[in-house]
């Protein structure tokens, strides 16, 4: 069985049936109809961005996976059971949401799922502890998105990959007014807000490579952090073998 036959068929297993999993997989009559009112997105749409979004994590991904937020991990779950020698940790600021996923990751049977309630702007790891760091509509609900940037960053290994989606602004007016008058009021969506293009700009300055697109609303990403980042390590590593030969020279 192919890796999407497999991702579909956990994604029905995940017992994934309410109202916000229907929302953002658009799977539900009522999920469709937001989909549709809101981002002015049929199934097909909803689906590319988030398979672009997925597409920085390779097939039989072994290493170390950061999600976060992870929601209510309907999107992420289902992919995680063809990862089956990946390490993965998923944190998020709700334990709500994170119950709904821990309940998805028993559906599925996964083994190699941990969780963590934290606050992505001051992460509880180490330097460059993580292989992959994924963000699936967090950061326009960040309320401190500069040092979500940071953060996430920091914990990626030199040479990791940094991938995810969220919404810009700018792309649909139609979207924009709901994100202003119903998301934010309601206290799903905190601005400011970039645009493709201070996105594009933002990302560019911190990694090294960065593959971006958008549909309708949706920006989706896929970047490789510079292994330059290391330099410092490296020039602490070097430091005694550099005195050595300087006091011969």
């Amino acid at each position: 069985m192919e890796r999407k036959e497999i991702i579909c068929s956990a994604y029905r297993m995940t017992g994934g049936n309410n109202f916000y999993d229907g929302m953002i997989t658009c799977s539900t009559l009522s999920g469709k109809a937001v989909c549709r009112l809101v981002w002015i997105m049929n199934k097909a749409e909803n689906d590319a961005y988030l398979e672009k979004a997925l597409s920085g994590i390779p097939e039989n991904f072994s290493g170390k996976l950061l999600e976060v937020p992870v929601g209510a991990g309907i999107l992420t779950m289902p992919v995680y059971q063809t990862m089956p020698e990946a390490d993965i940790t998923c944190l998020d600021y709700s334990a709500d949401m994170m119950g709904q996923a821990q309940e998805k990751v028993e559906h599925l049977h996964l083994k190699n799922v941990t969780f963590r309630q934290g606050d992505v702007g001051a992460l509880p790891y180490a330097d460059d502890t993580f292989d992959i760091v994924l963000s699936l509509n967090g950061f326009h609900a960040f309320p401190d998105k500069e040092a979500a940037y940071r953060e996430l960053f920091r914990v990626l290994k030199p040479g990791g990959t940094f991938c995810g989606c969220f919404y810009v602004m700018g792309e649909q007016k139609r979207t924009d007014w709901f994100v202003r008058h119903v998301y934010e009021k309601t206290g799903f969506f905190t601005p400011p807000y970039e645009t493709a293009f201070s996105l594009k700009k933002r990302l560019g300055k911190l990694y090294a490579a960065v593959t971006l697109g958008t549909v309708k609303s949706m920006a989706w990403f896929v970047c490789r952090k510079g292994l330059r980042w290391n330099l410092r390590h490296l020039e602490i590593e070097m430091l005694p073998l550099f005195c050595f030969f300087t006091q011969w020279a």
